[in-house]
């Protein structure tokens, strides 16, 4: 998986869609590439984009149709892109219908960031989750539909990570290692690609070594100390 989630905001209030803008990018591995004002404006950005959105934050109430309506058309033309809707409408039979047509949450405005936040990282770890596995077993599907929590790796279904360990950093550290070549990764090039400290993507990888989500294997070179690089268990 790409390590940056690309979203697009449709929100036709300009301040409204600003502040959604600064609340995405304060979540890590997350980026606004566009926003439309209207619902023939959003589509057509989709139509001519060269590269589609992973994620669309859209209003119920836009000007030229109704949300549900345009959810309804994103979830029908663009298959990949997953819509997560935001509106000050409570009515029942609206997040109803919202939840039937596919939309990954429902968010009531004014948004707390924290739930905001939480959306992001849920729909990020779900992501995640399907690029890190080829086939997935019943109760990988259970966590998926909420019976029981998703869990990125493995450590996290037994208990909590160790103290220093933060599962946003984890989970960026191991999207890293997955997308690597077969020659793997040091603790410098993770580092940069994360945007932590060499000493902290190292103790994150070594993390990894430890829960038999990677290894480790040194690489000699003809001078100067042997480098340390980590690959990926196959699964």
């Amino acid at each position: 998986m790409k390590q940056e989630l690309h979203v697009l905001i449709i929100e036709d209030d300009f301040r409204v869609a600003e502040i959604n803008r600064q609340l995405v990018e304060q979540v890590a591995g997350y980026q606004v590439t566009g926003v439309a004002k209207t619902g023939d404006e959003a589509m057509d950005l989709l139509t001519n984009s060269q590269e589609l959105p992973d994620l669309i934050l859209l209003d119920v109430f836009i000007p030229d149709r109704r949300g549900l309506e345009m959810l309804r058309e994103i979830r029908s033309n663009f298959h990949t892109i997953d819509v997560i809707m935001l509106s000050a409408a409570k009515e029942a039979a609206t997040i109803e219908e919202a939840l039937r047509c596919g939309s990954f949450d429902y968010l009531i405005k004014p948004v707390d960031f924290s739930r905001f936040e939480q959306a992001l990282l849920r729909f990020r770890e779900q992501k995640f989750f399907f690029s890190s596995r080829q086939e997935l077993e019943q109760t990988d599907i259970d966590r998926l539909i909420g019976i029981e929590p998703i869990a990125v790796l493995s450590e996290a279904v037994d208990g909590e990570l160790p103290k220093g360990i933060d599962q946003l950093t984890l989970v960026g550290v191991m999207e890293i290692l997955q997308s690597s070549t077969p020659t793997g990764i040091n603790a410098m090039e993770t580092g940069k690609a994360v945007g932590v400290s060499r000493s902290t993507a190292r103790r994150y990888l070594e993390h990894l070594v430890s829960i038999g989500e990677a290894k480790a294997q040194l690489n000699y070179g003809e001078i100067g100390r042997p480098e340390r690089r980590y690959i990926p268990w196959t699964k």
